[in-house]
């Protein structure tokens, strides 16, 4: 009879995807597929793979020129506990709003002077947009970003514009201090085609425990402009606030 073995069964693939990450986050800029290949010393085939596969889960983010950041779940995972807790609580409505209005929802929140998402809902009939640029470089050209810059303080809010570059993402981008309007906190926020070409977005705001939030969901033009759609998402942004204060966060 064969032993059992001595130390614990590891799996190499996830190895090797844990440390294609953390080479990504030690980069000094952008990681080329080809200097993580060669630093996890991997064929770049498989490193393609794993960068890809981290890409899909959100641990990873592909820019434009083929290059990896860090993805939004690194950002998630710099919440604490409670408000993990929340986003299990608040799913469910996250879950509602994506299916009443047929496309992905995103939850973002004020963190550390930054707009970071927190979660997203997405299924086989609402796919996720690919987040070519993060959100806390383009709040401004986002209804989710837009939607939590409005509830801050006025200071806080000049603040995140002194550290920020109005990027020029599409044609459609306000880059221009003295144009770029705020909603207020009972204000659907709206943005067509400003964060790319073809997507427009509705958000409400979601705050929780004095942290402002909000939820948006990427929609066709079409659904977008459809009676009743800026209150369904109000209405899913008030329930995912309620669930994130009842869990503490």
């Amino acid at each position: 009879m064969g032993g059992h073995p001595s130390g614990p069964t590891l799996i190499q693939s996830v190895q090797r995807a844990l440390h294609v990450v953390e080479l990504v986050a030690d980069s000094a800029g952008p990681a080329r597929p080809k200097a993580v290949a060669r630093r996890a010393g991997l064929p770049l085939a498989t490193t393609y793979h794993l960068l890809r596969t981290c890409a899909h889960e959100g641990w990873l983010q592909r820019l434009e020129d083929g290059s990896y950041v860090l993805g939004h779940r690194i950002d998630a995972l710099r919440l604490h506990a409670a408000p993990a807790r929340g986003l299990a609580s608040a799913r469910p409505a996250l879950e509602w709003l994506r299916d009443e209005l047929h496309g992905p929802v995103y939850l973002a929140r004020w963190q550390d002077g930054e707009v970071v998402v927190a979660e997203i809902v997405d299924g086989p009939r609402a796919p996720r947009i690919d987040l070519w640029v993060g959100l806390h470089e383009a709040a401004h050209a986002t209804a989710l970003g837009k939607s939590v810059l409005g509830q801050l303080p006025a200071g806080e809010r000049a603040d995140w514009l002194a550290r920020h570059p109005l990027v020029d993402l599409t044609p459609r981008t306000v880059v221009d201090r003295r144009r770029l309007r705020f909603p207020t906190a009972d204000q659907v926020a709206r943005d067509d085609g400003e964060y790319a070409v073809g997507v427009c977005c509705l958000a409400a705001a979601a705050p929780a425990d004095g942290i402002a939030g909000a939820v948006g969901v990427v929609t066709a033009e079409a659904t977008s402009r459809r009676a009743g759609a800026a209150q369904t998402v109000r209405s899913g942004a008030q329930r995912v606030a309620r669930a994130l204060a009842l869990a503490g966060g």
